[in-house]
């Protein structure tokens, strides 16, 4: 069985762990650590689980609110920690010691019983990298912070039964909001981070009957209103907005299966 749980999703710190279970065996990928180790540790917990429990990282790219404690988590447990080159290289402390593990566009890591398949996206980070899990069975498609949709990367998250998909904001908000001018160019531009609509449009194209579970992740909050991303993803998808999950920045999500 393959499972996900956002701890929480926004520019204030973004984290999801994947479980994958076989018999007895079980395997929790910790996706993102964009917390202070004392938040992630507490979220964890309220998870279910204890901080050990976490038999790997995936860093996606090398932004505070993405990498935050990996280092620390990573040397303090001794658990090895996946991120691109660039990643790595843009990272403001890259001593991870015997824990770094390099990931790179399209080629599988094996953890335990979870297949991971990183693959690149548009982001204005060093080497960015979003992902998909899965534990042979299911698979969960994790894509956050990026600026628009690429063959490259709809190709990868075809057939997935979940997403965890980016909804950042909505273009009008975003116009009329007090962000500066940089910012909005930044934010809306084609290495920034998707609109309710470009989502939406994601969504359209993955869209088939094994896709059951879908989140909308890294809301802005001066820049879109769940009920808004909600909306765009159903109409999208052909759904009631109830359906539409959305990851909270303090409490992401319940526990969901793929």
């Amino acid at each position: 069985m393959l499972r996900f749980r956002n701890l929480g999703s926004g520019s204030s710190g973004n984290a999801t762990i994947v479980e994958a279970r076989s018999g007895g065996r079980v395997t929790r990928l910790l996706v993102d650590c964009g917390l202070g180790i004392r938040q992630l540790e507490q979220r964890i917990v309220r998870a279910g689980l204890a901080i050990g429990d976490i038999d790997a990282i995936f860093v996606t790219h090398e932004h505070s609110d993405h990498i935050g404690c990996a280092r620390v988590l990573a040397l303090r447990q001794r658990i090895p920690v996946w991120m691109s080159h660039g990643t790595h290289a843009g990272a403001r402390d890259g001593d991870f010691a015997d824990q770094l593990r390099i990931a790179r566009d399209g080629e599988e890591i094996c953890v335990g019983e979870l297949s991971v398949m990183p693959f690149s996206v548009p982001h204005d980070a060093r080497e960015p990298l979003q992902l998909h899990c899965s534990d042979g069975n299911t698979r969960l498609g994790i894509l956050t912070d990026l600026g628009h949709a690429t063959d490259h990367l709809l190709k990868h998250l075809s057939g997935c039964h979940a997403l965890l998909l980016e909804s950042n904001h909505d273009p009008q908000m975003l116009a009329a909001s007090s962000y500066p001018p940089f910012l909005k160019k930044r934010v809306g531009g084609t290495h920034g981070h998707l609109s309710n609509t470009c989502a939406a449009e994601i969504a359209a194209a993955l869209k088939h009957p094994g896709l059951s579970t879908v989140v909308a992740a890294h809301l802005s909050q001066e820049n879109n209103r769940p009920a808004l991303a909600q909306a765009t993803l159903a109409q999208a998808l052909g759904c009631v907005p109830d359906l539409i999950r959305v990851a909270d920045p303090r409490t992401g999500t319940d526990w969901l299966v793929a």
